[in-house]
């Protein structure tokens, strides 16, 4: 079984750096001509599919907009999904689940188990009940050549509040000598940790974590370097900002590991320039990358 990690490399490696988000919200379904329904975000999730097909190595359909059509909305994300995998794309299912015990172990089977409805190659989740209460997680996707995008550092602005503080010393890990850094430091640092003891066949692990390309490192208190070397999911780019060339000043030696998520950017082109738009994205990002 290939791993999540190796998979990952091979479609940065052959299609570059780009992920296109799948938003089917209800301004850009009118935009569209579809319908605000569970038909209208089926078609709008398929045809991106069929744009990004060859073009991009990775899609991330954000669950939300499916799941608010109720049962009629998760079946046309199963096709949305199906009909990802089946074009050859990696699909990361942007759910962010995070809960303790059972309950996460069947977020982890819902998304991550090979032939169930809802499979994916990746889904993200949060660290905030601690990470420890991932760690079956990380140790089911990794069983199953899966991969998981951990929460450490998101691109919007809230977020700062909660991922730039700094916990009391020695309240992490039962070491009174040691200072934790941020919470997304620890969280980085954690995950790490249960990486290191994990194998895989490829140069990266399979579990990763999202990174916001708006983020300032500096006062986030992430680290330059990652090991194991991890993929870093990172939304930020097109509408929020930041744009292909941003690339390397960002993220510096990291660059070959990080998939550059955009959305409405891309999607508010329309379904018919949205191959074209695509196309030239995904060329902008592998020129900035290398």
């Amino acid at each position: 079984m290939t791993s999540f990690g190796a998979r990952l490399r091979a479609a940065l490696d052959a299609r570059g750096p780009l992920c296109v988000g799948i938003d089917p919200h209800e301004r850009l379904l009118e935009e569209w001509g579809m319908d605000a329904s569970a038909a209208g975000v089926r078609e709008f999730g398929l045809r991106v599919v069929e744009a990004a097909a060859g073009r991009a190595g990775v899609v991330k359909p954000q669950v939300s907009f499916f799941e608010r059509w109720g049962s009629a909305g998760f079946t046309a994300l199963e096709d949305v999904l199906a009909s990802a995998r089946a074009a050859g794309l990696l699909v990361i299912a942007d759910a962010k689940r995070g809960d303790i015990g059972t309950t996460m172990d069947a977020y982890a089977r819902a998304w991550l188990t090979p032939g169930s409805p809802l499979e994916a190659d990746a889904l993200t989740v949060s660290p905030y009940l601690g990470v420890g209460t991932l760690t079956e997680t990380f140790a089911y996707a990794v069983g199953n050549g899966k991969g998981v995008f951990v929460l450490a550092a998101t691109s919007n602005p809230e977020g700062d509040v909660v991922q730039r503080a700094l916990p009391r010393a020695g309240v992490l890990a039962g070491d009174s000598a040691r200072s934790a850094g941020t919470v997304s430091n620890h969280v980085i640092d954690e995950v790490s940790s249960w990486s290191r003891g994990s194998t895989g066949d490829g140069d990266i692990a399979s579990i990763g974590f999202v990174i916001g390309a708006t983020v300032d490192w500096d006062d986030y208190g992430l680290p330059r370097e990652i090991v194991p070397a991890a993929p870093i999911l990172a939304p930020g780019f097109g509408a929020q900002g930041a744009a292909p060339a941003d690339l390397l000043r960002l993220f510096g030696g990291l660059t070959p590991n990080v998939v550059a998520s955009e959305s409405r950017s891309i999607l508010s082109v329309g379904p018919r320039a949205l191959a074209a738009t695509i196309d030239a994205r995904a060329d902008e990002y592998r020129r900035a990358r290398d």
